[in-house]
């Protein structure tokens, strides 16, 4: 009889495409995988106005639903944050199946925050998040994706982090070439000396101090760009700034120097320690091999 074990999973973007891509390379769901990301893709269109339709929300989510078919995956609505507050179709739901187990994806706003309430024993979630909620805040700073479970408190959660799934981006050092002294290094031993406004998204401030360590950040103020002002626009009039980069060109584009990638920003595989059983093993070693080119060395 197979058994049935549920996973916490991102309900759209970029950490759900790496869910669904690293459930590809260990079982037969390349189909499922590309539906998921082009009706998503298509809804996030639609919810930035890049597309339309005469569709309304119900009728697209009832073209998408297969009843007949029980692995078929299903879509809910979720007020989006943006102007409006328009609808937006997200993943809810899919179950495919590895060895004897079927694995219900169970879509969550903040799947971090599910399996620290045990209601589940995996899922899948930023790296940041884990840095935002649990990591101790110290004098030296994380440098790395495995230097995050030796920073989290057991006493405040049960739940670690098994490995990266590889979809990496960075938190970038930037500043403009002014603040920059002769031959200097935009890196971490300059924010150690540096004294002054430090631009970032504002959700990123605990964050941005465990990374660079609560020694580095004496004496620096932050600073958040104005919603309506781009990220690295707003870095460069700020001076000196930490932001997410894949390329860097739009940083460039502002006259910013790219320092010190801080730390990877990867969507990762969690498990609730408390939860475990052989089941939760079986599928937690199905994920990770074959082995991941990823950030995450533990």
């Amino acid at each position: 009889m197979s058994r049935t074990v549920a996973v916490a999973v991102p309900r759209k973007g970029r950490p759900l495409e790496a869910v669904l891509e690293r459930l590809s390379t260990v079982t037969a769901v390349e189909e499922l995988a590309d539906s998921v990301s082009s009706t998503l893709r298509y809804e996030k269109a639609l919810t930035k106005g890049t597309q339309s339709t005469d569709h309304g929300p119900y009728e697209r989510l009832a073209e998408y639903s297969n009843p007949v078919d029980p692995f078929a995956p299903e879509y809910t609505l979720l007020r989006d944050d943006r102007d409006g507050y328009p609808r937006r179709i997200v993943f809810d739901s899919a179950t495919v199946k590895i060895d004897d187990i079927e694995l219900q994806l169970i879509g969550r706003e903040e799947p971090f925050r599910a399996l620290r309430t045990h209601e589940f024993a995996l899922g899948f979630d930023s790296a940041d998040l884990v840095l935002e909620e649990v990591v101790e805040l110290r004098g030296d700073g994380v440098g790395s994706l495995a230097d995050v479970n030796a920073r989290i408190n057991p006493r405040d959660t049960d739940v670690r982090v098994v490995t990266g799934l590889g979809d990496t981006v960075y938190h970038t050092l930037m500043a403009m070439p002014e603040v920059l002294g002769p031959g200097e290094t935009l890196d971490r031993s300059f924010i150690e000396t540096y004294d002054g406004p430090l631009c970032i998204s504002a959700r990123y401030e605990r964050l941005v101090s465990a990374v660079l360590g609560t020694d580095a950040t004496d004496g620096i103020g932050f600073v958040y760009p104005d919603p309506a002002v781009e990220e690295e626009k707003a870095i460069a009039e700020a001076g000196v700034g930490v932001y997410l980069t894949m390329t860097g060109s739009t940083a460039r584009e502002h006259g910013l120097v790219l320092g010190e990638s801080l730390f990877p920003s990867e969507t990762v595989l969690m498990e609730n320690c408390a939860e475990s059983d052989e089941a939760i093993d079986q599928i937690k070693h199905a994920l990770i091999s074959p082995p991941l080119e990823t950030e995450l060395r533990i």
